[in-house]
């Protein structure tokens, strides 16, 4: 009744994951587990290599938001420099990050969740699926295509390179941004606000329709965490904020070098994928949640003007202005979306953006130095330690998937309680508990490229330990 897991240590992103459901003797669901089965071994094999190159490297963690990789990789190598770049610079590398930001929130909504929300959670899996959704409704599909399309050409404007950019280096960039990629930008970022704002609708609509699923799919009291600039949403820059499940700050004006300061990781023998949680308050006391959800709940608002807007009408959804519910997270990544295609406009229409005053030396080499960006997945974490010769001694990252690992399972859970009886469960069932873990969009998902749908092995097992179903789709 087991079937072979192949572990690819290349990459974290190739998607595999199982839940195994514990029953009790009266069929009722006891316990059950989200396992991330793939081993990362970046951490490892990226001893010994020379500390420039890890840009390059890392941001072949992930074939969805390698941007963010490479730019919180290009961070640590500044603090390894002791550098402030260029303003231009940490122009250019914001509207990367704010391009990474589009692709990457447009690919999940428009076609990963949006079958389940669309098309609905029971519809048979053949036409539940980004197909199915091209033909149920194909104005949807088109957005979502030319929005990512949009995000991805910025990428390739600025970094030559669509998926894995060569834009940002230690101290600054590559290249700057020509007046033709600026102006080419400037010509669609219009029509990008208005799709996202089209996105944003047909969320609201679907929560009007279904407002107590929404309320309560995954829904339960965790500990959030973000970066904030004075309080407001912010993506690249920083300090980290956390917050408690009734709005109260645990945190706050954390400095992201001093990470370890409010993080510690669990490690669990039945899962490859660690499980960070606030130390303050222990495990599973201080289990916290990143990604849209966590920053939105973090933030006390967003300086863009129809973000903003739209942030207020998130947070009347929950109480202290802190909204549970893991459906919610579809809504708060698209208000996210909006932010980036609005700061898209303001950093083109900036009149230092095309300067070539864009990198800057160092005669300073440190022993050790820490990146920190808001992958659109969540906090992302690249430490690195460094010799004399600046060869990579050792390396930590905690990743978003990683941040969010012990809320999935709460998730997973919880839907397998409310969903789950006997061992005979509908096919809506995968469904629930696949659309439970989407929410979080956890990069194994994403790099899966398996039309909407996650290989995922459910087990139900006795409660002598003996697997009685088995079911897997994949």
């Amino acid at each position: 009744m087991t079937s072979k897991i192949v572990i690819e240590p290349v990459t974290r992103v190739e998607g595999h994951g199982k839940v195994t459901i514990q029953l009790d003797d009266r069929g009722e669901v006891s316990e059950a587990k989200l396992h991330v089965t793939e081993f990362r071994g970046f951490e490892k094999f990226c001893e010994g290599r020379l500390f420039w190159e890890m840009p390059v490297i890392t941001s072949r963690i992930c074939g969805i938001c390698p941007v963010s990789h490479h730019l919180a990789s290009a961070k640590a190598g500044d603090a390894l420099l002791g550098v402030e770049i260029p303003p231009t610079a940490k122009l250019l590398r914001r509207l990367l990050h704010m391009a990474q930001y589009l692709q990457s929130h447009s690919l999940h909504f428009f076609h990963l969740a949006s079958p389940d929300l669309l098309l609905g959670m029971d519809v048979e899996p053949a036409k539940r699926n980004v197909i199915g959704l091209i033909a149920e409704k194909p104005e949807v599909a088109v957005k979502g295509v030319m929005l990512r399309k949009f995000g991805q050409e910025i990428i390739e404007i600025l970094g030559d390179k669509k998926v894995h950019p060569l834009a940002a280096v230690p101290g600054g960039m590559t290249k700057a941004l020509s007046r033709e990629g600026r102006e080419k930008i400037l010509r669609q970022v219009d029509n990008a606000i208005a799709d996202v704002q089209f996105a944003i609708a047909l969320i609201k609509d679907y929560y009007g329709q279904h407002g107590t699923q929404t309320r309560d799919f995954a829904s339960f009291p965790t500990n959030y965490m973000g970066l904030v600039d004075q309080g407001k949403l912010e993506l690249y820059d920083g300090k980290l904020r956390l917050k408690d499940s009734k709005g109260a700050i645990l945190e706050d004006g954390v400095e992201p070098q001093d990470y370890l300061s409010i993080i510690e990781e669990r490690v669990e023998d039945w899962s490859y994928l660690k499980f960070p949680f606030y130390k303050k308050r222990g495990y599973p006391g201080g289990i916290y949640r990143v990604g849209p959800l966590g920053r939105l709940n973090v933030a006390d608002g967003i300086t863009t003007p129809l973000a903003q807007k739209e942030f207020q009408d998130f947070q009347k959804l929950g109480k202290n202005g802190v909204v549970e519910g893991s459906l919610y997270y579809h809504y708060a990544r698209m208000v996210e979306a909006l932010y980036a295609a609005e700061q898209i406009r303001l950093l083109a229409e900036d009149g230092r953006i095309c300067s070539t005053e864009i990198r800057t030396d160092s005669a300073t080499l440190n022993e050790e130095g820490v990146g920190v960006v808001e992958a659109p997945r969540g906090t992302l974490i690249h430490h690195y330690w460094i010799d004399n010769r600046g060869q990579v001694r050792k390396v930590n990252l905690i990743v978003a998937t990683g941040n969010n690992n012990a809320a999935m399972n709460k998730a997973v859970e919880q839907v397998a309680r409310g969903y789950v009886r006997g061992m005979k469960p509908a096919e809506g069932l995968l469904n629930r508990v696949e659309a439970a873990i989407r929410c979080y969009d956890p990069c194994f998902s994403c790099a899966t490229h398996a039309l909407g749908r996650m290989p995922l092995a459910v087990e139900f097992v006795s409660v002598s330990g003996e697997v009685i179903e088995r079911f897997y789709r994949g």
